[in-house]
């Protein structure tokens, strides 16, 4: 396996490794890492392009999973704001009233 390739799969298990975890901040890191890994695909001539794609579908797959699941952190966080000012409101009323 070329050098290109065993950094796509070592990105990719690390990306794996920090949605387990839910670390946004590696995620974040280790983005900048794939971007970095597909420039170095670009420039590299002589690669197994099955194996090329097979990785690139597996990341792709990855990707997927990270969208989901920041879409998911997102809505939770946008009801738990809800739910404050919902609190909040109510606190309001009942100091008005009370």
């Amino acid at each position: 396996m070329s050098l290109v390739l065993q950094r796509i799969e070592d990105t990719r298990q690390a990306l794996i490794g920090a949605l387990a975890d839910r670390n946004w901040e590696v995620i974040g890191q280790l983005d900048l890492d794939c971007r970095s890994c597909m420039e170095d695909v670009l420039s590299e001539a002589a690669l197994d392009e099955v194996a090329l794609r097979d990785n690139l579908e597996e990341l792709l797959h990855v990707y997927k999973q990270l969208l989901d699941a920041a879409i998911g952190e997102r809505q939770a966080i946008a009801d738990e704001m809800s739910q404050i000012t919902q609190a909040q409101n109510a606190a309001k009323v009942y100091h008005l009233f009370g």
